[in-house]
């Protein structure tokens, strides 16, 4: 292995001494992309544990935030915006609305609505969450420059756009 290989380069090595016969070129890119998930995924768990979270109050949480002031969605909209089932999101937003992270009001355009509103202490605690988020992130960043993130994110972007038409 080079002094710059690492764990992957020795997993395709294998693979085409094992197997010369297949192309094993879509693990240099993807056996990455998959150890770095789990880096993130640790890293948002942990930050998330700091703050008294889980992942899927983050998320709902923080799609309450991006909503600008008043900080309010419908149930429907919160569904789209975290590609949960209604029956989840029920049960979610009745959890968070028990640790007081969110209320549920009456929708003025629909007597049989309701809206779901992020509290105060709902929107501090997502705050503080995203900006340890934030920290973590960059430190798995840390070693690329400026430009190579650049063009990292518009590489993905072309790889991930097809699953999110």
């Amino acid at each position: 292995m080079a002094a710059d290989g690492d764990e992957v380069d020795q997993l395709v090595a294998a693979w085409q001494r094992e197997r010369p016969d297949l192309d094993v070129e879509p693990m240099q890119v993807l056996s990455r992309v998959t150890r770095l998930a789990r880096h993130l995924d640790l890293a948002r768990r942990s930050v998330f544990a700091e703050h008294g979270l889980e992942s899927w109050e983050f998320d709902v949480l923080t799609a309450l935030r991006r909503a600008g002031a008043p900080y309010t969605l419908s149930p429907g909209r919160l569904l789209r915006e975290t590609m949960v089932t209604s029956g989840t999101m029920t049960n979610r937003v009745d959890r968070l609305t028990a640790k007081g992270f969110v209320e549920r009001l009456p929708d003025p355009d629909d007597r049989r609505g309701v809206l779901v509103r992020l509290s105060e202490s709902g929107r501090a605690r997502v705050d503080a969450a995203l900006e340890g988020l934030l920290a973590q992130e960059r430190l798995l960043l840390s070693e690329l420059t400026e430009a190579q993130r650049v063009s990292l994110s518009a590489l993905l972007r072309t790889v991930v756009a097809p699953f999110d038409r």
